[in-house]
């Protein structure tokens, strides 16, 4: 599968940190077939996938698995789920997009930034990112890690030519002083692997 999805080493440099946003993807994938057959294929897509079998991209502030997407996966395209780690202390890129977006906090504290307006959270809160608005995403504690599930319609607002999106601010380069072998594989919470939500 594209976007990531492989097992692999874990490492990273300057062209895997800035890849996503520097590579040609595919947003909205063709819908090809014969009329009253087509739904058919969608018939064999499985129903659950598995997130530890997508390879951690990004880093050394963030990093991401690209589960669901036109691209990833072929059972929606509707919908674009991801999950996102940053590491301690650090944030992501400045952007903004012209879809909503939702996020789930399983993991951490931090706040996000939209508009130059602060919003606080942890773990277990749900985050609303308002259309259009420029945001930015923080892990607000210097020792532990904050992981997100990240939900939106993006493809759904591509197809009807929202397309206006741009990174205004990359996230870091540089670790964070103290986090420069941070990796989200290496530091698992109590009761479970770092991809699954804990209950």
């Amino acid at each position: 599968m594209g976007d990531g999805h492989a097992g692999g080493h874990h490492h990273h440099d300057d062209t895997q940190v800035w890849e996503r946003w520097q590579k040609q993807r595919l947003f909205v994938r063709e819908l090809k077939g014969v009329y009253g057959e087509v739904y058919k294929q969608l018939l064999d897509q499985p129903r659950v996938y598995k997130s530890k079998e997508w390879e951690w991209k990004g880093g050394p502030a963030l990093f991401g698995k690209k589960v669901v997407n036109p691209q990833s996966v072929e059972i929606t395209q509707m919908i674009e789920a991801h999950i996102d780690v940053y590491a301690p202390g650090s944030h992501g890129q400045k952007h903004g997009h012209m879809n909503s977006a939702v996020f789930y906090v399983l993991e951490g504290r931090g706040y996000d930034v939209h508009d130059e307006v602060r919003y606080d959270w942890e773990a277990g809160d749900v985050c609303i990112v308002n259309n259009a608005c420029v945001h930015r995403h923080f892990n607000a504690d210097p020792k532990k890690r904050a992981r997100v599930l990240i939900m939106k319609a993006k493809p759904l607002f591509l197809f009807a030519h929202m397309l206006y999106q741009k990174v205004v601010e990359y996230p870091p380069k540089d670790p964070v002083p103290g986090q420069e072998h941070f990796h989200p594989d290496n530091e698992q919470p109590e009761g479970g692997p770092s991809d699954e939500p804990r209950s």
